[in-house]
């Protein structure tokens, strides 16, 4: 990794730290700001939420608790910052538009929001760090591509799961070793046909809403972290939905390897998830170098063929400001998808669907996320999981049905569906 901890501190000893805006005041946006206010050369200078409240409350999470404005406009904002206060808002225009700030953090979840934050960040010339995967999966190649025109850096937030796989993957293909698996322990029970009122109480222990609990338990976020893993190295699901196999660290390189040696694949270079591993991200390997075979199990690697790297942690948003400072400081990404999907992420019915229904959101009561290749998906017309929420079924669907977009209405255009439209046919011509 580069010398960030270095640079960082030659900033602050400068009196230039990074200045940051958040979009989303949620769990995770509380954490980044709890972070850091505990570091050296960076600051949230603009907090923006939906709540004025949350917007405000928000830097009630750093050490070093700022006096708050809440502005309206940009030259209010900067008229608050001149003044050494740090500033709320519920518009990201006004954040993303401010020069004193270098970078711009989503961690709103909201897939539309996050398409919009990406352009005007563009449009503004800064750096933008997605914590929102379910809006990279869905419009991350043209999104970045745009950003990369513009001169800015587009990242993934370390401490998510992709990343943290994505740092394991960089080891192992700069070294010349060959990618067998690439995965996530799975953290939670899956039930793919579990919905927020099945998990009330479970949310109400952990301090976060039903639905995005949901989203876990229900397999939709492992589908949505490994589409981006797979987005960003071109490896693929062996299979629709991935295999999911029961695991420990131990069994890893036995599970996650070919059928011919006893394991579950079909083939090499794929994305999985494990279940019984927690927590932690892992990557199966192998080489052909007899050589190195010997010195791997020297270093007590095993006798292979397959050998394990694994991490056994994700710190999630604690994690989230070493992008930041990898984007403004290196002028490089913790990880970006590639020119085009390797992997859809598709809209699986929860249970019967009748038709004239509105569609809900991801970790909801009607459709839950799998993961398919991204040419199937365009073959078979499926529907992306990105695209789902507010869509009108046109006909009835069983349990299990994978939805098309012939089933379906899409909703009123939008920025979001926009992009959408000219990446499939950017990657159609």
């Amino acid at each position: 990794m580069n010398d960030i901890h270095s640079r960082l501190i030659e900033r602050g000893r400068e009196g230039r730290p990074i200045r940051v805006a958040l979009i989303g005041a949620g769990q995770m946006g509380s954490e980044i700001v709890a972070t850091v206010g505990g570091m050296t050369g960076m600051e949230i200078c603009a907090i923006v939420d939906v709540s004025e409240e949350r917007a405000v409350a928000g830097y009630a999470h750093s050490k070093n608790r700022p006096e708050v404005a809440f502005v309206h406009t940009q030259a209010q904002a900067r008229a608050a910052l001149g003044a050494g206060k740090a500033v709320a808002a519920t518009d990201y225009r006004i954040a993303a538009s401010l020069p004193e700030v270098e970078a711009v953090i989503d961690a709103t979840g909201s897939t539309e929001t996050g398409a919009l934050v990406t352009l005007e960040c563009i449009e503004c010339k800064k750096h933008i760090v997605m914590m929102n995967v379910e809006c990279d999966v869905t419009v991350g190649p043209i999104l970045r591509r745009a950003a990369q025109e513009a001169g800015i850096v587009y990242t993934l937030a370390a401490g998510d799961e992709p990343a943290a796989i994505l740092e394991l993957y960089r080891f192992a293909r700069a070294l010349g070793l060959e990618v067998i698996a690439a995965g996530k322990g799975k953290n939670n029970p899956l039930n793919i046909h579990a919905t927020p009122k099945d998990l009330e109480e479970q949310a109400r222990a952990r301090k976060m809403s039903a639905q995005m609990l949901c989203e876990f338990v229900d397999g939709s976020k492992t589908a949505v972290e490994m589409a981006a893993v797979s987005n960003a190295t071109g490896l693929v699901p062996d299979r629709r939905g991935m295999h999911g196999a029961r695991s420990t660290v131990d069994t890893l390189t036995r599970v996650f390897c070919p059928e011919a040696d006893g394991g579950v694949l079909k083939k090499a270079g794929v994305v999985d998830f494990a279940i019984g591993v927690h927590p932690g991200v892992f990557l199966v390997f192998t080489t052909d170098s007899p050589r190195l075979r010997e010195a791997l199990v020297q270093r007590d690697m095993g006798d292979g063929p397959y050998y394990l790297l694994f991490r056994p942690y994700h710190l999630c948003s604690i994690e989230v400001p070493l992008s930041v400072a990898q984007a403004v400081l290196y002028g490089e990404s913790t990880g970006h998808p590639l020119e085009g999907l390797s992997s859809e992420c598709i809209a699986v019915a929860k249970r019967q669907l009748r038709a004239g229904e509105t569609l809900d959101g991801i970790g909801g009561y009607c459709y839950r996320g799998s993961i398919d290749l991204a040419g199937t998906a365009r073959r078979e017309g499926l529907l992306p999981l990105g695209l789902a929420k507010g869509c009108v079924l046109r006909n009835d669907l069983e349990t299990d049905t994978v939805l098309g977009y012939e089933h379906v209405e899409l909703p009123g255009d939008s920025r979001l569906l926009e992009l959408r439209r000219k990446q499939d046919d950017m990657e159609g011509a």
